[in-house]
């Protein structure tokens, strides 16, 4: 007999026109990141236009999913649903190798060997048949 799925009890992300790309991607287990045609400045999270030469000029780019550490927090106490049952757990700022930060969860390590400048690279945990998240591991 097969396992029921687990419901998702975390909120889930807002999916618009300009982040659906994102979203779409991370389906497919890939990550894609915004690039500005005119100015060719990198960025996440995804917007209308850029944040260095306000173009609304957009291309999406595939990313290698990996990179380090940047910073990050243990979380101890939560009562939150969902959240709670999650504990301990860590979020992260990771600093992909294409150079943006992004804010995430690191999973599949103890939060005591969590260090700045760890090499990770990017998991893909699909919570509902619409939303898929990226997380991040320690490199292998």
């Amino acid at each position: 007999m097969a396992e029921t799925p687990k419901k998702y009890s975390k909120p889930l992300p807002p999916i618009d026109e300009e982040s659906r790309p994102y979203w779409e991607a991370l389906q497919r287990h890939e990550l894609y990141i915004q690039k500005c045609r005119d100015c060719g400045e990198l960025r996440y999270y995804a917007r209308a236009q850029c944040g260095k030469c306000l173009s609304p000029r957009t291309e999406w780019i595939r990313c290698s999913g990996r990179g380090k550490v940047y910073t990050f927090t243990v979380t101890n106490q939560n009562n939150v649903a969902g959240f709670r049952e999650s504990l301990p757990y860590v979020m992260a700022y990771v600093q992909l190798d294409e150079g943006v930060k992004m804010l995430t969860n690191l999973v599949d390590c103890a939060p005591e060997q969590v260090r700045i400048d760890m090499p990770v690279e990017v998991v893909y945990e699909d919570v509902t048949p619409e939303v898929t998240l990226a997380k991040f591991r320690p490199a292998r």
